[in-house]
């Protein structure tokens, strides 16, 4: 079982009142975090740092979090890391449409410090 200070988090989010909101849900819990602002900068990141698990927004410049997590999870070296989605899109269906895309868990916006922490728990310290 991980602790929490021995667990890298990595946060792609490119609205920054989100990614601040975030990061501080996280680090006031131990975790270290790691930010992002892009679907190539997530991607890069998740090569280079390892992360043990990333939060991916959906909607992002450059490249959206479908094409960054089929990128991370197509790579031999980081398809293991499991890739969170944050998502507005939280209508009837749309957490199935997402899981089936890839991502290994959901979490609706506006992001609730309690379902982030369980998500972590679920997917990494076990």
């Amino acid at each position: 079982m991980k602790d929490a200070k021995n667990i890298k988090v990595l946060v792609v989010e490119d609205n920054f009142m989100n990614k601040i909101l975030i990061k501080e849900m996280l680090t006031l819990n131990g975790y270290e975090v790691l930010e992002a602002s892009t679907g190539k900068e997530a991607v890069a990141m998740a090569g280079k740092e390892r992360p043990d698990i990333v939060f991916m927004d959906i909607h992002l410049p450059e490249m959206d979090g479908f094409e960054a997590t089929r990128l991370i999870k197509g790579n031999a070296e980081t398809k293991d890391i499991p890739v969170v989605a944050l998502t507005a899109s939280a209508m009837r269906g749309d957490e199935e449409r997402i899981l089936k895309e890839g991502f290994d868990g959901y979490v609706p916006k506006p992001v609730e410090r309690k379902r982030l922490l369980e998500v972590i728990e679920k997917l990494v310290t076990r």
